[in-house]
């Protein structure tokens, strides 16, 4: 009787945590890796509008 019951409440749990659309810690590393180099290439960029409009000038 305690294995079944524990098998359920294990069940539940599991049901209840695929709802909540976690991501593995794989996933989020790869995507925190992700952001950083677009970060950085958004930093080179911006520094690149700037050099040209002071060239503007």
């Amino acid at each position: 009787m305690q294995g079944d019951v524990m098998k359920n409440l294990r069940a539940g749990l599991e049901s209840g945590l695929a709802r909540l659309e976690l991501v593995s810690r794989e996933e989020f590393e790869v995507q925190a890796a992700v952001l950083s180099r677009t970060r950085e290439k958004l930093k080179r960029l911006e520094e690149q509008v700037k050099a040209l409009e002071e060239q503007q000038r």
